[in-house]
């Protein structure tokens, strides 16, 4: 038997859930298809190492399709003011939501969070039907539907998929779409902290030759690091004890904020940019980090996603009565209206990267200057601000 809908979405994470409950008020019948769902969230004071920050503009995204407003607001914080520092002495910007009457740049939270919120919705969702845990095994492309086989025996056929499987998209492969991703030889080193003395609601980062070291401010006296760095020195850290670990933070942040105290063990994950010849194809779109992915140090990959899900699932839901989910001219928009946000993000992000993770003396000039006099130009600061905002 082939059970029939207009859209399958291929991956319950953060944007799968987002772009499932973005189309709540469509005419079209959906489907989730998600290995496992999440666990229930913990009853318990613990964190999740797993923290995003999240823009303004991607907030009013996630309050319109009813996920903000179900999280509990005391495990989120609010981001006032961004402090950004070279490598040289005196080399700073400083970015702050009053400059642009804003009460906040983005805000930190677990994503644990706010993929319950999401699922809770989802629950609820009339015309959505979520199957899982399930495993795809193959999909058959045609002119006028995609058929999905199931591991269990089951078919879906749809007008659209959505491949919202993550940067190893398993939906890509499928559709043929080679993914060549251009690594940094760097991870991601993520741990959160209880500090000694309060962050009042101020994200930190320092840009090193070798790396790049971000605190994030969690709800309480409490941060959340992400250090970008080479494999060997990513590993190191990773290794090192509790006790060590929160001496190394701590010193690579000049003991700002004090003491540290460990409340989740250092994870790492490998960084990589990918850029796709294509997002799209007949019956095909990805979305989030199955269609790119950039260096975690502007902190923008679920921002990014977010925006894919908003974007295709405002095409959709205004689609008329009868009209196909899967229509290659309509993907095709959807396509052209993300790439410009996207190759910019890719560009500056990996940019600042190679200009910063380097030893070149002259580079190292040059960034720290550029940097300085950043901070010094209010309209190019009022455009960095904004652009956080979304």
């Amino acid at each position: 038997m082939i059970e029939q809908f207009d859209v399958v979405i291929v991956g319950g994470g953060l944007v799968g859930a987002s772009m499932a409950a973005a189309l709540a008020d469509s005419r079209l019948q959906v489907a989730l298809l998600e290995g496992r769902p999440p666990a229930a969230l913990p009853q318990d004071a613990s964190w999740d190492a797993r923290i995003y920050a999240i823009s303004p503009g991607n907030q009013r995204f996630l309050r319109d399709i009813g996920a903000w407003q179900r999280m509990d607001g005391a495990r989120v914080a609010p981001v006032r003011q961004m402090q950004v520092r070279g490598d040289r002495k005196g080399s700073q910007l400083l970015l702050d939501a009053a400059d642009a009457a804003a009460s906040e740049l983005a805000s930190i939270l677990e994503n644990r969070l706010l993929l319950d919120a999401l699922w809770q919705g989802l629950a609820q969702q009339p015309n959505l039907r979520i199957v899982s845990p399930c495993r795809p095994t193959r999909i058959e492309w045609g002119d006028d539907n995609a058929l999905i086989a199931l591991d269990d025996g089951r078919t879906l056929a749809c007008r659209l998929v959505i491949g919202a499987d993550g940067a190893n998209s398993w939906v890509r492969a499928q559709a043929g779409i080679e993914a060549k991703p251009d690594p940094y030889g760097q991870k991601g080193v993520v741990a959160n902290f209880a500090c000694e003395r309060p962050h009042r609601g101020i994200a930190r980062q320092w840009f090193f030759d070798d790396g790049i070291l971000a605190w994030l401010p969690l709800p309480g006296n409490r941060i959340s690091i992400v250090w970008s760095t080479f494999d060997a020195k990513a590993d190191a850290l990773v290794a090192f004890d509790a006790d060590a670990l929160c001496e190394r933070v701590a010193l690579a942040g000049a003991n700002e904020l004090g003491q540290l105290t460990p409340i989740t063990p250092a994870a790492a994950f490998p960084l990589r940019l990918l850029r796709l010849p294509q997002t799209v194809k007949p019956r095909l779109a990805l979305v989030g980090d199955a269609a790119h992915n950039v260096h975690p140090l502007a902190g923008q990959g679920v921002n990014l996603g977010f925006q894919d899900a908003r974007l295709l699932a405002q095409m959709l839901c205004d689609l008329p009565l009868g009209a196909d989910a899967g229509d290659y001219r309509l993907l095709r928009r959807y396509e052209r209206g993300r790439k410009e946000d996207v190759l910019l993000m890719q560009l500056v992000t990996d940019s600042l990267q190679k200009l910063f993770n380097n030893s070149n003396p002259l580079l190292a000039g040059l960034r720290n200057l550029g940097l300085g006099l950043t901070d010094r130009i209010a309209p190019v600061k009022q455009l960095l601000i904004r652009h956080a905002l979304g």
